[in-house]
């Protein structure tokens, strides 16, 4: 057995292969990154089996915040109070969006903000909280910088680590306003770039990918040396 070998057979002991795995990609938009005192005003998903991003399936809910929706939030995401207004608050959201995404691995960039959020809003409502299996794109990205550095892939340098920049040098396409469905569309098409250098790390099942890309990896400081962080 050649190193490659042992290296996936360690990474991926099992499990179900990636090809046959289901995705909600998410977004969502914040009053402020504070969980304690902020709310969500919109919530974008949509979904993915494998490497196929399924168009067709999206999630895309504007939210009543129970926190104040104030200029410095409104400047990033453009939703307006008045916009709000007659929204759903996320008591009602949240079930809908469970039940919607059951049975699937939830992914995100920098997600454990998003988790924090929702997994917040599940308890008070004693309702499943989401993320016993989620994926963070930034964490698979920090892993993969280490693991494979020449990597035609990765070597276009990222000055900060933001959706958007790796999405640029990942060759996906950056356009239109800051939304929930749009970032979630965009981190979708990220995940779906970073699946081939994943593969040929030896990440090849659902298993290895939830180790490699577990949020904790992302606040553990396994990010690129030129690697910031941004919402």
């Amino acid at each position: 057995m050649g190193w490659r070998e042992r290296i996936a057979r360690l990474l991926d002991p099992g499990g179900p292969g990636l090809e046959a795995a289901r995705f909600t990609v998410l977004d969502t938009e914040l009053t402020g990154l504070d969980p304690a005192r902020d709310g969500i005003v919109a919530l974008g998903a949509v979904r993915m089996e494998g490497g196929r991003i399924r168009v067709g399936e999206t999630w895309d809910a504007l939210v009543r915040p129970g926190a104040v929706l104030d200029e410095r939030s409104i400047v990033i995401h453009r939703i307006m109070p008045g916009r709000v207004e007659a929204a759903p608050p996320i008591d009602e959201v949240l079930p809908a969006f469970l039940a919607w995404a059951e049975g699937t691995v939830l992914v995100g960039h920098c997600v454990a903000i998003d988790l924090a959020f929702l997994g917040r809003e599940a308890r008070r409502l004693r309702l499943p909280v989401p993320g016993r299996r989620a994926v963070d794109t930034l964490a698979l990205y920090g892993w993969l910088r280490q693991r494979l550095p020449a990597h035609p892939a990765l070597h276009a340098p990222v000055q900060a680590t933001t959706l958007y920049t790796l999405a640029r040098a990942l060759g996906a396409p950056v356009a239109g306003a800051h939304t929930a469905l749009g970032d979630a569309y965009l981190t979708a098409q990220v995940l779906q770039r970073l699946l081939p250098p994943l593969a040929e790390a030896g990440v090849t099942g659902l298993d290895g990918l939830l180790r490699v890309g577990d949020p904790r990896r992302q606040a553990q400081g396994l990010l690129p040396p030129e690697g910031g962080v941004a919402f």
